[in-house]
């Protein structure tokens, strides 16, 4: 191989003119006449030797390197190809080719040939950089795998959850709603708020006990279309009750219990007019009455006599008494009329199931929220009373003045308050009688109570009725005037008002004529 080399070499010096060595024609076709001459003559061409032919070798030999290098994570970037070289340069060691040993063999299979010092050694930058970035792709991967089952469960659940609904609603609309068959039991009180729908009204049947399923009274309840009309309250419908039978029964008459109207002006009493005879029932006959649940010989009821009892109890927080009106009520003379004026006039719903105390409280208890409202806390700036004052003279102002002349009535009690003269009121008279009427009896007017304004100055111990708003807000802020004295001087209602006494007699004359200040004693 060496002399092959050596004669390689000299030829090549001898061509200097075309140094690159190019393929003649006839070189191609001596090696056609070469193989026709294989084939004539075997023997001889047998006997030729090989060794002292010029070799016709036109690519210089390169020296091939049996050393193959580990496989690398990623191919590297492409290279610009080096120049071909020339028989000159080849026995030169390019840098990175491997370098021929002093013995000249090649290095052995495995071991690493010399060439740039930390290229792609194990320790190199480029192979650690590699490495970093292989791992960061494994990782990703294997996150993005992660996220992909996770995505798949998710939709699996919503998929299942979706059918599973999808199966109760087709089944809920094939199969009837559960109901009972019938008759009703017991009564039970049903409350409806403001503002409840069909669906709303149907759990709360459900969760008394009187129908067997809310999907039953809806279908009932959309059909009836009185149920439109259906008010806020309470309502006594039996238990057990067919879904169709317990909307008739809601929506008709008598259901509707615990409703509570309070006119202006009641007492907790009952009342007796002189002239008439008529018998003006208090708020405990109002509220007794409805209290019943049911009809027939034997309804359950609370009794008057049970809130009159429950009334007069020490409790006041128990009853509702709000803090505002709460030292007052404590020193009340008379332990039946603590609770006089604070129900308030109006339109009230109760519980009618409750206890005696409970349903005093519940009506006191809305009573207050109602009073506040009006501004009562802050009307001592205007009036110079305390919040249970003002109460107490919004009750004198109802019995005794029209609407109209109420923000008038109010000055007149802040002006004799402020000069400490006796109001003389026939209302707080008649207040402690049974038996009432608009003129008093010089006797009735001596009689000392801890109310008649005749026989004292200041407001009575208590409220006298349930006054109105109108005339709660009349007291909050009363008209501004010099008045001491006012009279109504007909029975159409007309009252005079005058900061002189003898202007008042005078006025007082005029109503005696009129005959509204007869008695019917």
């Amino acid at each position: 191989m060496t002399d092959r080399w050596t004669r390689a070499e000299e030829r090549y010096k001898a061509a200097e003119a075309d140094r690159r060595y190019r393929r003649r024609d006839d070189d191609w076709g001596a090696d056609a006449r070469s193989a026709r001459a294989r084939t004539a003559e075997p023997d001889a061409y047998a006997a030729r030797d090989w060794d002292n032919e010029d070799d016709d070798t036109n690519v210089i030999p390169r020296f091939e390197d049996d050393y193959e290098p580990e496989p690398e994570p990623e191919p590297a970037p492409r290279r610009r190809p080096r120049p071909r070289e020339t028989a000159e340069d080849a026995p030169r060691t390019r840098k990175g080719a491997p370098r021929p040993r002093p013995d000249g063999a090649r290095p052995a299979r495995g071991e690493r040939p010399e060439g740039r010092r930390g290229e792609r050694g194990e320790g190199s930058p480029r192979r650690r950089r590699s490495s970093r970035a292989a791992s960061r792709r494994a990782a990703e991967r294997k996150k993005r795998r992660r996220t992909l089952w996770l995505v798949a469960v998710v939709f699996a659940v919503l998929f299942v959850g979706a059918v599973g609904f999808a199966g109760y609603k087709f089944i809920s609309d094939i199969a009837p709603a559960e109901d009972f068959a019938g008759p009703g039991g017991d009564l039970v009180v049903v409350q409806v708020h403001s503002g409840d729908t069909a669906t709303q009204i149907a759990e709360t049947m459900f969760d008394k006990g009187v129908v067997a399923s809310s999907a039953a009274f809806y279908e009932a309840a959309v059909k009836n279309t009185a149920m439109n009309s259906l008010q806020p309250g309470y309502y006594a419908v039996p238990q057990r009750s067919p879904a169709a039978q317990a909307v008739t029964t809601l929506v008709g008459k008598g259901s509707r219990v615990g409703n509570l109207v309070i006119s202006e002006g009641r007492q907790l009493h009952d009342q007796q007019d002189v002239n008439t005879g008529a018998r003006k029932e208090g708020l405990y006959t109002k509220i007794a009455a409805a209290s019943c649940i049911g009809s027939g010989p034997s309804p359950r009821c609370v009794t008057v006599d049970q809130l009159d009892a429950a009334g007069a109890s020490t409790d006041l927080a128990g009853l509702g008494v709000p803090e505002w009106a709460r030292a007052s009520v404590s020193a009340a003379p008379d332990r039946k009329r603590q609770l006089e004026g604070l129900i308030a006039a109006g339109t009230w719903d109760f519980d009618p199931g409750q206890t005696p105390q409970q349903i005093l409280r519940q009506l006191i208890t809305t009573s207050a929220a109602k009073y506040e409202e009006t501004g009562l806390l802050r009307s001592g700036t205007s009036n110079g009373l305390d919040p249970y004052q003002t109460l107490i003279a919004a009750s004198l102002v109802e019995r005794e003045a029209l609407p109209q002349d109420m923000p008038k009535v109010a000055r007149v009690i802040v002006n004799r308050l402020k000069i400490d003269q006796p109001l003389q009121f026939d209302s707080t008279v008649n207040y402690s009688l049974d038996q009432t009427e608009v003129a008093t009896t010089d006797a009735d007017r001596t009689r000392v109570t801890p109310w008649n304004t005749y026989a004292m100055a200041g407001l009575p111990a208590n409220p006298i009725s349930s006054p109105s708003l109108n005339a709660l807000k009349a007291m909050e802020n009363p008209e501004v005037g010099p008045w001491l004295y006012f009279v109504t001087i007909d029975k159409k209602g007309t009252t005079l008002f005058t900061e002189s006494y003898a202007e008042h007699l005078r006025n007082i004359q005029k109503a005696q004529q009129s005959g509204i200040l007869d008695s019917g004693r």
